[in-house]
């Protein structure tokens, strides 16, 4: 069995497959490491981080079929400073591993500028001293993130080694995962995709959006579950992992996520503005002060079992609540 030790650098190798276009080698990377963004990449290549073929290259360097990229990206370990604290946690499966939880809506994942306590993270080092440290403070066994107001299932590393393995699977996007949400409207096809670039919004720094050229590429499929008198419940699955990936291309759609405030889920979107619609929306609201959007299923390939795991979990008391409220009005 492999033994955990302090990761000070974590190293990502890519092979250039044929048929791939001719593309800057900063623009290739920044779509294809996770989280990352061109300026980082460009600050690695510019430290000779970034090798092709054993070389260091520049920015504008345009990568052809079979070359062989290796990155490199500094991991500087500090002492985690976040303090843990006792916060229910509902625990899907555990081993010495990695732990699966279903996080509860409200709940943000780690320590940010406004959010010091009262997250995961907290919750995380209160129940175990087993987390790995693979990223930067705050963030202790945090493989992936899902927004606060968002439920479901998340996983978590307790040592670096099964953080790196499992985070190579995101980066490859061999991760199933599969949301359950809550669309205002019906879809004029039961199934289909979405595929659009998401970027950050010039409006709104805060917000993002779709974007024809700029930004990372995202794609996500759908399929109409059921389908109620102005809603409809839908299964989707990311074939990307972008920040707010579903809220924006359902907004992009425009089949917001119901009770999404960010992204207009909380206003009428279809039907009559009647009083008797509003009183109505406005009843189905107050069941659920968030976005109706639940990370219901999580498949990955277990790294030290050999073996691929898939976990399940039910939709939370306000998600299905909301559902039962819509049924019974279409009955």
């Amino acid at each position: 069995m492999k033994m955990a030790k302090l990761i000070t650098e974590k190293k990502f190798n890519y092979t250039i497959t044929e048929g791939k276009k001719k593309e800057r080698i900063d623009v290739y990377l920044t779509k294809t490491i996770e989280r990352s963004t061109r300026s980082k990449i460009q600050k690695l290549i510019k430290n000779d981080l970034v090798l092709v073929n054993g070389l260091p290259v520049k920015a504008n360097y345009l990568v052809v079929p079979n070359d062989q990229i290796e990155v490199t990206i500094p991991v500087s370990p500090r002492p985690e400073t976040t303090d843990p604290e006792d916060i229910p946690l509902n625990i899907v499966y555990e081993d010495d591993d990695l732990i699966v939880l279903n996080k509860q809506p409200g709940l943000v994942v780690h320590p940010a500028i406004g959010n010091h306590t009262g997250t995961l993270v907290n919750a995380l080092l209160h129940y175990t001293q087993k987390l790995s440290h693979f990223n930067t403070p705050g963030r202790a066994g945090i493989v992936h993130r899902i927004d606060k107001d968002t439920s479901g299932l998340l996983l978590i590393a307790k040592d670096e080694w099964i953080h790196a393995e499992l985070s190579k699977q995101f980066a490859a996007h061999t991760i199933d995962r599969t949301y359950y949400a809550v669309c205002w409207g019906l879809f004029k096809n039961s199934t289909g995709e979405v595929i659009g670039n998401i970027t950050r919004s010039n409006k709104d720094r805060k917000l993002f959006c779709v974007h024809e050229t700029e930004g990372k590429h995202a794609h996500t499929f759908y399929k109409v579950l059921e389908e109620y008198e102005f809603a409809s419940l839908v299964q989707l699955n990311l074939k990307t992992g972008r920040t707010h990936q579903i809220r924006v291309h359902m907004a992009y759609t425009n089949h917001p996520v119901f009770g999404d405030a960010t992204y207009g889920g909380r206003k009428i979107a279809y039907g009559s503005n009647l009083a008797k619609m509003k009183n109505r929306v406005d009843n189905l609201l107050s069941i659920i002060p968030r976005q109706a959007l639940h990370a219901k299923t999580l498949g990955f390939w277990h790294p030290r079992k050999n073996e691929r795991v898939i976990f399940n979990s039910e939709l939370p008391d306000d998600m299905q609540t909301l559902i039962d409220k819509l049924k019974v009005n279409d009955d």
